[in-house]
């Protein structure tokens, strides 16, 4: 039983490593009209957030049908590679863009009269700042869903820690979106190709919200269908 574990955990690592690997390359091949740089930086943020959206999608749809139970346990794997990915992301910006100079991730830069640091874009300090909150929040949740943390916290601990997901989602949306839809519109950046991923992005998000209310309905439906029967009986139904 326990090298089927084993073989089973490793199998998953390596599929979602290898599926993290080929959606990056994808994207990058998608916008050869950008600098390298840019082309890694938002490849491994593209992809960050689609495991994620992979991982709120799963729980679900195995409440909507059983045939998706069976990949559940892919939820660990695939939030821990979203947040690795995320930091890579973090890394090349870091490194490639802002060159380790902090201040510029918060929307400062150098005044060419003044050499001094001045609030030059508002939305971009804030998204950032955002972002940042997310992969610290990420990395959390990421360093806790092992069963080591499970034993150690309990189960009560460790799924409300794990609830933090929903909470982490948000501000992934809400980090991609001002870059996707709105910092390339302000006057003093230069104008470039629109980002194709508008509409992709709002289609899978939309789509993660609709199969978390569908899945709400049905589970609510359900218990009021049960009646009378203990509470836990029902959520044990909808698990």
């Amino acid at each position: 039983m326990f090298r089927r574990n084993l073989f089973n955990w490793r199998r998953r690592h390596l599929s979602v490593i290898i599926l993290g690997i080929y959606i990056t390359l994808g994207f990058v091949a998608s916008r050869p009209e950008l600098s390298p740089m840019h082309q890694w930086n938002r490849a491994f943020g593209d992809s960050s957030i689609i495991l994620i959206a992979i991982t709120m999608a799963v729980g679900p749809l195995s409440r909507l049908s059983a045939a998706f139970k069976a990949l559940l346990p892919w939820r660990r794997e695939l939030g821990i590679y979203s947040i690795i990915f995320a930091g890579i992301h973090t890394a090349i910006i870091l490194v490639g863009w802002v060159e380790w100079d902090l201040i510029l991730l918060f929307g400062y830069a150098i005044h060419p009269l003044t050499q001094q640091y001045v609030m030059l874009q508002h939305g971009f300090g804030l998204s950032n700042s955002i972002g940042i909150v997310a992969l610290l929040y990420g990395t959390v949740l990421a360093g806790t869903s092992n069963n080591w943390s499970l034993r150690k916290l309990g189960t009560s601990v460790w799924k409300f820690v794990q609830q933090g997901a929903y909470v982490l989602w948000i501000l992934v949306v809400v980090h991609t979106a001002y870059f996707v839809y709105l910092h390339f519109q302000t006057f003093h950046v230069a104008t470039i190709p629109p980002n194709w991923t508008q509409i992709p992005l709002a289609v899978l998000v939309t789509a993660v919200l609709g199969l978390q209310i569908a899945a709400f309905l049905k589970t609510w439906a359900r218990r009021q269908r049960g009646g009378n029967r203990p509470e836990t009986e029902l959520m044990a139904e909808s698990s």
